[in-house]
């Protein structure tokens, strides 16, 4: 990913609605929400939506897929990947053993290193980073 392409993405997600859009999209993945249930949930009128749609779509964060009479929407998750190893390619300066508790961290707590038996509270232990 290029630097103008991570600012495009970056500034994208730098207003609240569409912040929010994009979060509640990534915990539906990967069904998607349609169009118009998005405006409802986030309580903004459709076409207020659509410009929000339109510039998280234009800076490879969703993608809209036509069904019949409406759009669905889901999280463009190879940009997201694109955006996300952009942000740490350079991550404590190429040691891995300094990036390793980062890298953990990222990871969703269903990937089979984390699964925990059914009927018991799984508590994930994030590490800090500081910059």
């Amino acid at each position: 990913m290029k630097s103008s392409e991570a600012i495009t993405a970056l500034s994208a997600l730098a207003q609240v609605t569409r912040l929010e859009t994009f979060r509640l999209l990534v915990k539906h993945e990967p069904t998607g929400i349609p169009a118009g249930e998005l405006a409802r949930l986030m309580d903004v009128p459709q076409n207020t939506m659509s410009a929000h749609l339109a510039i998280l779509s234009r800076a490879g964060l969703v993608m809209g897929e036509r069904h019949s009479r409406s759009i669905i929407y889901r999280v463009d998750l190879e940009g997201f990947r694109k955006l996300t190893l952009f942000m740490i390619q350079d991550c404590c300066g190429g040691s891995a053993e300094l990036c390793a508790p980062l890298v953990e961290s990222l990871l969703p707590c269903c990937t089979p290193a984390r699964k925990v038996a059914p009927g018991k509270a799984s508590r994930v232990k994030r590490s800090k980073v500081s910059a």
